[in-house]
């Protein structure tokens, strides 16, 4: 189960939801060894934080323990006495582009991650009950911002510095786990449209997919922001689960750079229209419940549909071509996903190497939306050498499709002004390692080529060509303290 619930918990190309994890009873050493584990298991309701074993002792040696301080001079096992759980995670990463965009050079960026998890049961006698807070210190520059301009983010974890409130709520558990419901400030990509082999890659669109990333308002609800909202989750056979949600439609309404806009993440208002999306789970040999020793013969899959709709106005990109016939603005907004994890290769039930493959597609409509198909496809293998058998190797694609009338508005553009280049599609290609140095400790080497960014968008020092293709080499580090 630990397992399980962790693997969802990986921020596909983003920041690892280790306070969501605490918050539910997982163990950190689970947690760190999860992020190579690229098995896609069956989901499962979050249930409240199991006790802990009281005959099970923790590794102590510095190299195999879980975290880097430990018990923390018996500070975290006093606290898991009352149902508590705290977390601490630093990712530092340093990108460059070597080539193309509209300047070369490197940029460092990081994100300090804490959360605090209680459960209710041992902590005064709910049973089912789970509390999380969590947030983050942000630091560094964004790579994409001052030298690529893509729409699809080299780096999960860029955003504006600050220190800000991520997720608060609480979550309880009915019919003996086969069902719950979740309320308060919610971070959609923890749960939504998440791929688990697409986990390993860095960039953003691998996470929280480039559509609704440029589409929605702020980018939706998604890192670094949260809406306030009710999920309700619903497990009724082990294979399928379906989960549905209702969340503010803008995590941070008003004009500007949206993180400013919300700079704390204490925004918790509503009435900024309605953020409504549904999806259903259904996933092929799984283990059954805690019982790793019965593996089915066949191999791990999840299959994933989806939709989401927000009811807020939106803009037409082709509004401001003179003489089109189209309206300012178009009432709402929707998209249908779907997503696959399918392991294709394991040389036996019991051995950690494994070939995974994932796929994710994406629509919306092309008369409001810069962005109206987000594709990402990729393969990754696990153990790739002798005794690596946390390490991870990947190769994966990302593709952004511009929409019709961003398209047009650009040809527009491109009729008056010599010269000026039309719009398409952006494609990135990245391959990956992820080298598991400890249970606490990952390093991870990076490269990515993105052809025409953001589709083919004019060069602002000469307008008359567009941004140059890029080459980006990037290394990251994560720790758990």
């Amino acid at each position: 189960m630990e397992n399980i619930l962790t693997s969802k918990l990986l921020g596909s190309g983003g920041p690892i939801a280790l306070s969501a994890a605490l918050a539910l009873g997982i163990t950190p050493a689970a947690f760190a060894q999860s992020s190579g584990d690229a098995e896609p298991a069956a989901p499962a309701p979050q249930t409240g934080a199991p006790a802990a074993d009281a005959g099970t002792q923790a590794p102590r040696g510095f190299w195999e323990r879980s975290n880097l301080l430990g018990e923390m001079g018996g500070v975290r096992p006093w606290l898991g006495q009352y149902g508590v759980t705290f977390g601490l995670q630093e990712t530092s990463e340093y990108m460059g582009n070597v080539s193309g965009g509209t300047r070369t050079g490197g940029a460092y960026q990081g994100v300090t991650q804490f959360g605090l998890g209680m459960d209710t049961q041992k902590a005064f006698g709910l049973p089912g009950g789970t509390f999380n807070v969590s947030g983050f210190q942000i630091h560094g520059t964004s790579l994409t911002a001052r030298n690529l301009q893509t729409l699809q983010a080299a780096s999960g974890i860029e955003a504006d510095a600050s220190t800000r409130l991520w997720e608060l709520w609480y979550q309880q558990a009915f019919f003996g786990g086969k069902a719950d419901v979740k309320i308060g400030q919610q971070s959609l990509d923890q749960e939504f449209m998440v791929s688990q082999y697409a986990g390993a890659f860095m960039n953003a669109t691998f996470g929280w997919s480039v559509l609704p990333s440029v589409d929605l308002p702020a980018g939706g609800p998604a890192y670094p922001l949260s809406s306030l909202g009710v999920r309700v989750r619903a497990t009724p056979t082990d294979a399928i689960t379906v989960l549905g949600g209702v969340f503010d439609g803008n995590p941070a309404p008003g004009e500007g750079d949206p993180q400013k806009l919300n700079a704390s993440g204490t925004n918790f208002a509503l009435g900024n229209g309605t953020m409504i999306i549904g999806e259903i789970q259904y996933a092929i040999n799984q283990v059954s419940g805690n019982d790793s020793a019965s593996k089915p013969s066949g191999l791990p899959g999840t299959y994933k549909l989806g939709f989401w709709y927000n009811s807020n106005r939106f803009a037409d990109p082709a509004a401001g071509i003179p003489g089109a016939n189209v309206p300012s603005t178009h009432q709402g907004n929707y998209s249908i996903y779907a997503v696959a994890d399918q392991m294709v290769w394991r040389p036996s039930a019991d051995s950690p190497q494994s070939v995974g493959v994932f796929a994710r597609v994406m629509g919306a409509p092309g008369d409001r939306n810069v962005v109206d198909l987000g594709v990402n496809a990729g393969v990754t293998l696990k153990a790739p050498f002798k005794g690596r058998d946390n390490d991870v190797v990947g190769l994966a694609v990302g593709y952004a499709h511009i929409g019709s009338h961003a398209q047009d508005f650009a040809s527009a553009q491109a009729a008056s002004t010599a010269g000026y280049p039309s719009r398409s599609a952006e494609t990135v290609l990245e391959a990956t390692y992820q080298y598991q140095v400890a249970p606490w400790w990952q390093l991870q080497a990076d490269f990515q080529y993105f052809f025409r960014p953001a589709g083919g968008i004019p060069d602002p020092q000469n307008p008359s060509q567009r941004i140059g293709d890029e080459a980006v080499l990037g290394l990251r580090t994560t720790i758990e303290f």
